[in-house]
């Protein structure tokens, strides 16, 4: 009698507490590579820029936004993780920016014949691993962040709503 209490009582337990289950995605992001304050960092920007005119072409813009998407996302999570927050608010924008690109790569591709199916499978799996990521960093990150500069005027990063944002973005590549 004992035991079914037990197994009871856990049950309750297991059911009280549900764990939060992200579906992992096959799609890998990059290594982060240089971060903000490294002095490689400012070269990876240059080469950043040279990049944009070596990817030409409709997959070639979709290659180059994708990659930049990814890399400012993996770049956002690391500084989020070390609180470095005015950063990691900045990247994520980046991120945003560098995948809306991608979808007018997408039509512009199809619009020329060539065949989009795979690019837009590839874009779906990085959608969806982009909203598990970002789901995570939002469970432990605050609402808002008063960003005080010395001797400079504060501001206020409203970090709810910029996941919120980014969620949104990678939603409509879905």
């Amino acid at each position: 009698m004992f035991r079914y209490y037990l197994i009871l009582f856990l049950t309750f337990l297991i059911l009280l507490f549900p764990r939060n289950i992200f579906a992992e995605s096959s799609y890998v992001l990059p290594y982060p590579s240089a971060m903000p304050g490294s002095i490689i960092y400012k070269l990876n920007l240059i080469q950043e820029e040279l990049l944009r005119f070596w990817y030409f072409g409709d997959f070639g813009q979709f290659k180059y936004n994708l990659s930049q998407s990814d890399k400012y996302l993996v770049e956002a999570k690391t500084l989020f993780d070390y609180k470095q927050y005015l950063l990691a608010f900045q990247d994520l924008q980046k991120s945003d920016k560098y995948l809306k690109k991608i979808e007018p790569a997408i039509l512009s591709a199809k619009k020329n014949g060539k065949n989009t199916t795979d690019k837009k499978k590839l874009l779906k799996e990085a959608a969806e691993k982009h909203i598990e990521e970002l789901l995570k960093l939002k469970q432990n990150l605050p609402q808002t962040f008063k960003w005080r500069p010395e001797k400079q005027q504060g501001r206020t990063l409203n970090l709810s709503e910029a996941f919120e944002n980014s969620i949104r973005v990678r939603q409509e590549a879905l």
